[in-house]
Order: structure tokens, then sequence, then C-alpha cells
């Protein structure tokens, strides 16, 4: 590493570090609810294009695309150029797509524009745990992990209101044009309070960057095919592409000093099942998420009611990932894992089992224990991701972090759109499914309770 950044110090002085804090939780709020919020609304917009659900869930697909595919080469960059630069760039396109997300007209201006912002998102997602390694001192990583994971509950708690008072007052639109002032007032404080952080001197990998997008670009279109009528020498095609660029990029990442797809972290235990333990709760938790919606609105509730009928689990989320972070410090993260996603499922098993003729707080009841489920095993496994990687490479942990999360989510919202095709009822199809990867997250989760190496023991 090439210390030319002015600031090396371990975190940042008060008050720049509450400003940093603040730019940091005004970035999260916008990207978190922008998922929430577009979930909610997206019966409603897809009445209003008169599209039908299977393409209205691509509206939340081309945002999940556009991150997946730019999300190590940018955690990459911020490795070369800063992490500053990359999360305020990425912030500023936020904003401008946002703006254009509320001016489109139709689904392929829409959808364009939701490319745009997840460009924007990438941004910010890539490097946001390395920056906040760099914001707190060492001895307060934890503590500065957990106000991150408690400011990501309290934002999906209000997310389904938000929607559901801007539904009830105005048009769609303005469920993305609410963000770009937040976005605007981000990128403004952050210019001056955000640390500029050490630079690698090697060159970015246009060849990886490249591998990269082939192999993520072909994952997503063979989950597209299995959810259209296509050729099966197409698909077999698509697969192939997948394999072998897959395995080009892996192959390369090996002989490289800063791998760009991070192997070397990878290749740490502790570090991979909490992955792969990330990777499954957010493939439950996006199943559940599109699919709920459609759920309750076929039971007969507004878009409106969904909103707010939705927001227990957010709520029970931050309630639980504020006093997981606690719990963290006594006992080990694969076993508030395997608790926590056990409890998921539970909910998700319930959830799942609603009719007609369930009542308000019958839902409720159900959307909480899902929620605190989630909430009991999501700081915990955070923080063992990035303690368990070297300080050294805080840009490729974050990004491995927030692959994870994008990967379950893409993976998820596929898998919901192929679920509407296949079954009758699609929606209550996609809930059972969510509780079938919630219940394997469980199972991953408690792998890592055998002796494996763990930074925190």
């Amino acid at each position: 590493m090439n210390n030319d950044a002015p600031n090396t110090q371990d975190g940042l002085p008060f008050p720049q570090r509450r400003w940093a804090i603040l730019t940091v939780a005004l970035a999260i709020f916008i990207t978190v609810i922008d998922q929430t919020i577009v979930n909610i609304a997206l019966p409603t917009i897809g009445a209003d294009l008169q599209i039908d659900a299977s393409s209205a869930v691509w509206i939340v697909n081309a945002y999940q695309v556009a991150i997946l595919l730019t999300l190590l080469p940018l955690s990459s960059a911020g490795d070369i150029i800063g992490y500053k630069r990359v999360y305020l760039a990425g912030l500023a396109l936020f904003g401008l797509a946002s703006l254009g997300c509320a001016l489109a007209p139709n689904l392929a201006v829409l959808t364009f524009m939701r490319v745009l912002q997840g460009l924007g998102a990438a941004g910010v997602m890539s490097v946001n745990m390395a920056l906040v390694r760099f914001i707190h001192p060492i001895n307060r990583l934890g503590h500065g992990i957990g106000i991150n994971a408690v400011i990501i509950a309290v934002s999906a708690a209000i997310g389904p209101t938000i929607a559901s008072s801007i539904l009830a007052f105005g048009p769609w639109p303005w469920l993305f044009a609410v963000k770009v002032p937040f976005a605007m007032a981000a990128v403004a404080i952050g210019i001056y309070v955000l640390p500029d952080t050490p630079r690698s001197k090697h060159s970015f990998d246009m060849v990886s960057a490249f591998l990269s997008a082939i192999a993520f670009g072909s994952l997503i279109a063979v989950l597209d095919a299995l959810t259209r009528s296509v050729s099966p020498l197409l698909l077999i095609g698509e697969i192939a592409l997948m394999l072998a660029s897959g395995i080009a990029l892996c192959r390369r990442q090996f002989h490289h000093p800063a791998p760009l797809l991070p192997v070397d972290l990878l290749r740490i235990p502790i570090f991979a099942l909490s992955a792969a333990t990330s990777t499954s709760s957010f493939v439950s938790q996006t199943f559940a998420f599109i699919a709920l919606p459609f759920q309750l609105e076929a039971m007969g509730y507004s878009a409106v009611d969904t909103g707010l009928l939705m927001t227990p689990w957010p709520i029970a989320t931050a309630f639980f990932a504020a006093m997981s972070g606690r719990l963290s410090d006594r006992y080990p993260a694969g076993l508030l894992g395997l608790v926590g996603l056990s409890v998921c499922a539970a909910g998700l098993v319930a959830l799942a089992l609603m009719d007609a003729n369930t009542g308000v707080a019958d839902v409720c009841w159900r959307m909480a224990l899902a929620g605190a489920g989630f909430g009991l095993y999501q700081s915990p496994n955070n923080r063992l991701m990035q303690s368990s990687a070297p300080r050294s490479r805080s840009g490729g942990a974050s990004g491995v972090q927030a692959m994870a999360r994008l990967i379950g989510q893409t993976v998820g919202a596929s898998l919901t759109a192929l679920a509407f095709v296949l079954f009758a009822d699609g929606a209550v199809a996609a809930v059972w499914f969510a509780a079938a990867f919630s219940a394997l997250g469980a199972i991953v989760s408690a792998f890592r309770l055998t002796d494996l190496p763990n930074p925190e023991r």
C-alpha cells in the first residue's frame, strides 16, 4: 500500500467523525429505502404502465443487475483512486438517476434509469464498509458496523411507511424524486468530511473487470432465460459462457497480487461461510419482499395497507440488529445465525400459510417474527466478515460483503419471476421458497460452530 493519502491516523477525530457518520447514514438511507419502496410500489407501477407482474419484477432486476456487474470493479477502483472518490461519484449518479426515474414516461426509460441508478448505488456499496474502517478507530470498528446495521434496519423499517404515505397522496414517481435532495446533501457534506485513504500502487485490471462483467452478466442471462421460452441451444450457450468466463476469472485471480475477485479472502473458511450465509439470507429476503405485496394484494389489501402491514418486519429487524450487536460480544456468530435464520424461516412459513381470512394482527406478528430472526443474524454476521479480513484488504472485504448481498438479491428477484411463471399462485410459492433459503442459511451458519479459525475467539 502507498500511504500517499494525507490522513492515515486510526479513525477520524471529532467532530469530523460525526459528520462522516452522517454522510454514510444518508447514503445508506437512500439506497436501502430505494429497494423497499420500489418493492411495495411494484403492483402500482405495473398497473400504471400496463405491464404484467413478471415484467414489473425487472424494475427491480435492472437495478440489481447494474450493481452486480460493476460492484467488484468499483471496489478495486476504490483501492486505486481512493474510496472517497468512488463513494461520492456513486452518490451523485444515484441522485441524478433517481430524478430520471421520477420523470420516466414508460417502462423502457424507467428501466434504463434504474440501470444508471444501480451504477451509482454500486459506487456507494462497493466501498462503504472500507470507509467505515477508516472513519472509526480499530477498537471501535464493531461499534461502527453496529451503527451501520441499525441505520440499514431503521431505513428498511420506515421504507414501507414512506411508500404508503407517498402513494396515499401522490403518484409513484414521487417515490424516486424524494431521494434526490438526500443524495445531493450527502455529496455536499462528504466532500469535506469523508477520510482520504491510502491508495494501492497496482493498476486497474481491465481484463479481470471484463471477465467479471461477462461472468455475472451471463449468470443473469441464464436466470432470465429460465423465466422465458428460449431454445435449449441458447440456454446451453449461456451456461457455457458463464462457466468459461467464471473459470477464466478465477484462474486469473489466483496469480494476481491484488485480485479483483478476492479469492484470498474466500480461502479463509470463516469468511467464506459468512459470505454464504449472507447470500442465502438475502435470497430469502428478496423472495419475500417482492412476493408479499402481491400476496397481500390478492388477499384484498390496498397498496397503502400493504406498506403498513410489511412495516413490522423491518421494525423487528432494527430492534434485534441492535441487540444482536451486543450479543455477538458473548456468543459466536454461527450460533446467532443458526437461531436467527431458523426463526426467520418459521416466520416465513407462517406468512406462506395466510389466506383471505387472515386478519391484520395475524399478518403483523408473522412479519415481526420473520424480521426478528433476520435482525438477530445480521449484525454478528457482518461483524465477523469484516473482522476476519486483514485491514489492508478492506476494499476487498467490503466488496465481498456487498456482493454476497447483491447476488442473493439478484438471484432472489430472478427466481421470484420464475415462480410467477411456473406456479398458478406464484406469490405464495415464492414465500415458501423464501422459507427454504432461510433454513439453508441457518444450516450454513451452523458450520461456523466447528473449530474454524475465528478472529473473534
